[in-house]
């Protein structure tokens, strides 16, 4: 073989690692010593933090048992004054709230019990007028007095709030009317007002004086 031929075959073979360069295996040394630098940190993180976690427990552990100083002992007794007068603050709260709520539902009741009592009183004046309308009599100057009278004591009555209670033709209602006789008729409904005797009124919901009826069946 000669000696050109020799030079050729040696140019393709490539290089083996003993032929490296001394710059080539420096970085490659470098590289691995890196990548075992990097996953040694990997492995040492877990282990720092259980050391830190621990580190932490320990001065809370050693704050809780240590003797607060004065400064500390002042801070807290202040912080539970302030507590205590916050409480009785809100309790004096909702007491003035409750006190201011009963006192005028208080007051809304007694002045409906106090309207509803002078109202009562003047009853029997509507009572009386009514008898005089049912009275016949051949003076029109009087009948007709006595009608403006009624109408001006009905209006008052309902200015005040004071309405009659329905009864004629209605079903017997003990919340509402007061049955003084009873009478059997079939023409008429079970317990059916037949009759009023006397006619009843209310303040609102509130009864001022039941009416006295006759209730059929």
């Amino acid at each position: 073989m000669s000696e050109e031929t020799l030079k050729e075959e040696r140019k393709e073979e490539p290089a083996t690692a003993e032929e490296a360069s001394p710059v080539e295996e420096s970085a490659a040394a470098e590289a691995e010593a890196a990548g075992d630098a990097a996953q040694a940190e990997k492995r040492a993180e877990p282990a720092r933090d259980a050391q830190e976690e621990a580190k932490e427990d320990g001065k809370k552990e050693k704050r809780r048992f240590r003797k607060p100083s004065k400064e500390e002992e002042k801070i807290e007794a202040l912080e539970k004054e302030q507590a205590a007068l916050n409480d009785r603050y809100l309790r004096l709260c909702a007491e003035y709230d409750n006190f201011r709520k009963r006192s005028q539902k208080e007051k809304d009741a007694l002045y409906g019990d106090v309207k509803a009592n002078a109202v009562s009183a003047f009853l029997p004046v509507y009572d009386n007028l009514e008898r005089a309308l049912k009275q016949g009599t051949e003076d029109e100057a009087y009948r007709k007095g006595v009608e403006m009278i009624m109408t001006q004591f009905c209006t008052t009555l309902e200015k005040l709030g004071v309405t009659p209670i329905e009864c004629q033709g209605e079903k017997f209602d003990p919340a509402l009317h007061n049955a003084v006789m009873h009478v059997e008729d079939e023409e008429k409904g079970e317990n059916e007002i037949v009759e009023v005797f006397q006619k009843g009124f209310k303040l609102g919901d509130k009864v001022i004086r039941f009416a006295m009826v006759k209730v059929a069946n």
